[in-house]
């Protein structure tokens, strides 16, 4: 090969011979034209392609792939997590509900009228919701009670529930708007989803 950048040298035998044609190249590097030209391009660029530490596009798109791959997968995972953990927080907000409304009852001799009774007016469920209470001593009828498939009341005393992530609910369990509620059942035995129970 012959001199490829000014100051090289190159083989002995053609360092004697004097470059035809220079010019100034990228950095101010001068480069000998001659019958090596792709030799000089070649070579230059491919010094210049092993300094370059960036990544390239295809790089970038595949690392995105791998990424956006990855959160598809997490994502609904996390999001059931999260539903798991406040339906826990509302079954245990309901069990602390109940402790004091026995407290109530046990000083006061009867049930309270509502939750601010108790210092729990308008307390809000995992979801944002406030927490429903129904005195069953104090209603007239059935109507409003929560009731299973049978249309039998779930409790012969009160009912307390949240009305889960969707924030409605209907006295039958089994309508659609009432299975993500959190309830209250056979006189405090069950506390849970109302779709399972």
């Amino acid at each position: 090969m012959g001199p490829h950048l000014m100051g090289d040298p190159g083989p002995s035998s053609l360092a004697t011979q004097p470059c035809p044609t220079r010019f100034q190249g990228r950095g101010g590097i001068s480069v000998c034209h001659g019958k090596e030209d792709a030799g000089v391009y070649f070579r230059r660029a491919s010094t210049r392609r092993q300094g370059n530490n960036g990544f390239t596009l295809v790089e970038l798109l595949i690392a995105m792939a791998v990424i956006l791959t990855l959160a598809a997968l997490a994502v609904p995972n996390l999001m059931a997590a999260l539903d798991q953990a406040r339906i826990a927080r509302a079954v245990g907000d309901i069990d602390t509900l109940e402790d004091e409304i026995a407290l109530y009852q046990t000083i006061n001799g009867r049930l309270p009228d509502d939750l601010s009774q108790i210092g729990y007016g308008n307390y809000p469920d995992p979801w944002g919701n406030p927490y429903q209470y129904l005195n069953h001593s104090t209603m007239k009828g059935n109507g409003k009670a929560r009731k299973d498939r049978f249309l039998v009341p779930l409790n012969s005393d009160y009912d307390l529930y949240s009305m889960g992530k969707d924030g409605k609910s209907q006295p039958p369990i089994t309508s659609k708007d009432s299975q993500d509620d959190i309830i209250r059942a056979s006189n405090g035995s069950y506390v849970g989803l109302a779709s399972q129970f």
